[in-house]
């Protein structure tokens, strides 16, 4: 975890909640995300993130 860039991090775990993966895999990402203070955007269905 600590070899992937903050960027494709949350890629990842915004994927992974599309995706609807195991739980456990999310808990994971997010723990990393937290671990690094890195903020997560909310998003409802009708928007799209800016990059």
């Amino acid at each position: 975890m600590r070899q992937i860039s903050d960027e494709t991090l949350i890629d990842s775990y915004y994927k992974a909640l599309d995706l609807r993966l195991e739980t456990d895999f999310v808990d994971l990402l997010l723990a990393e995300i937290q671990r690094r203070n890195l903020k997560l955007q909310v998003y409802t269905k009708d928007e799209t993130p800016l990059n």
